[in-house]
């Protein structure tokens, strides 16, 4: 397989905030973009041993032909080395260096064929895939209302660029910032819209009633209480879309167990140090697992796509109503390990005894003769996994 990346080189290094840091990277080898959908990321390849992956939003407008832009937040990730993902960016990187990276992902992406109005709720540098998606809606007609939360002005990144794309909007664009603890400086300059949490009064106040699309990103915490916010308002949780900062998981299922379980960063034991502590970084895969309709197991039919989990003794139908073998097997009551959910770090990889399987998307690094990655695969007829 060819190396899926490329040589890019840091063209521009700007601060955002206190502990932001966007980075505007163009190819080094002439040749155009890879195109880009709103709400995407892309993966970058760390000069360490082993090559560490670690997955940034594209930050800035994806119609831009001339290069991307990731806008990342520092955190010391414990365990890991400093000077590893963010750090290494931060303190490390300067204009004029190479990075490695490679085509963007993530099914996390803006409903262009929709005309309803949209709601971009961010939490801190969840703003990054949000402020793709204003850049691509700046374009159009829909009515579009941009939330953010911050904790303070001095963490708060991208505000003048989210401005200005409002103010240049006639008002289809409404921008509205919350401050959880502002500081006097902050209270003095008046640069934020109201101060504490995002909760329904504030939303029910903000927005006209219809029915809306929403995209959220964030931290985990606040993810969990704009989901339990939005479906407690009456949306449908169709109409909402979202994505992690860590390992993929399904937001209903935590808003169901609870604030303490969505609090808990799990990373899983087999996870390759290449994506062990993604749960600090950017790891979208668009909306988790469907938990509102779980794919049932079926008896495996003897003329269609089948599916033998060889250790749990059990054969079950291939459903197209699965997105993958991970999901079919999630379906069948099985718990394989996984992390990324989009194909990046083959925690998810399992045996192949028997049969062919087809990729929905290219794996970054192939799995090993004899393997399958679950998370981004479907069987062409029977198949055997070690599972």
């Amino acid at each position: 397989m060819a190396d899926p990346f490329r040589p890019f080189t840091v063209a521009r290094k700007v601060r955002e905030s206190e502990v932001i840091t966007s980075f505007h990277l163009v190819p080094q080898d002439g040749a155009a973009l890879w195109p880009a959908l709103p709400g995407q990321y892309l993966t970058l390849r760390l000069p360490a041993p082993g090559g560490p992956l670690r997955t940034y939003s594209i930050s800035s407008d994806v119609a831009d032909g001339t290069g991307y832009r990731i806008s990342v937040k520092r955190e010391a990730a414990p365990g890991l080395p400093e000077g590893l993902g963010s750090c290494w960016l931060h303190d490390r990187v300067a204009e004029g260096d190479t990075v490695e990276i490679a085509a963007p992902r993530g099914s996390f992406v803006l409903d262009e064929a929709s005309d309803r109005p949209v709601l971009l709720l961010a939490g801190g540098v969840g703003v990054t895939p949000l402020l793709s998606m204003l850049h691509r809606l700046a374009r159009g007609k829909r009515r579009v209302y941009f939330v953010q939360a911050c904790e303070n002005g001095a963490v708060h990144a991208l505000r003048e660029e989210v401005a200005a794309l409002a103010a240049a909007s006639d008002g289809r664009i409404v921008a509205r910032t919350l401050y959880r603890a502002p500081s006097a400086a902050d209270r003095a300059a008046g640069a934020y819209d109201a101060e504490g949490l995002v909760d329904a009064a504030f939303l029910q106040g903000l927005l006209p009633l219809d029915r809306y699309e929403a995209y959220l990103c964030g931290p985990t915490p606040f993810m969990v209480a704009m989901w339990r916010l939005l479906t407690g308002l009456g949306l449908r949780e169709d109409d909402i879309r979202y994505e992690f900062f860590g390992k993929q998981t399904s937001l209903p299922r935590l808003a169901a167990e609870g604030a303490r379980a969505a609090l808990r960063a799990h990373v899983p034991a087999g996870a390759p140090a290449a994506i062990a502590r993604l749960a600090y970084l950017t790891n979208p895969a668009a909306r988790g697992i469907e938990e509102s309709s779980p794919v049932p197991p079926v008896a495996a039919p003897a003329d269609g796509p089948s599916v033998v989990f060889a250790r749990s003794g059990r054969e079950v139908a291939w459903t197209d109503s699965a997105a993958n073998l991970l999901e079919l097997a999630e379906a069948a009551g099985l718990e394989p390990e996984f992390s990324c959910r989009a194909g990046l770090c083959n925690t998810c990889r399992t045996g192949l005894s028997e049969g062919r399987v087809t990729y929905l998307e290219p794996p970054l690094t192939d799995p090993p003769a004899g393997t399958v990655l679950l998370c981004c695969s479907r069987p062409e007829g029977r198949v055997v996994l070690d599972l």
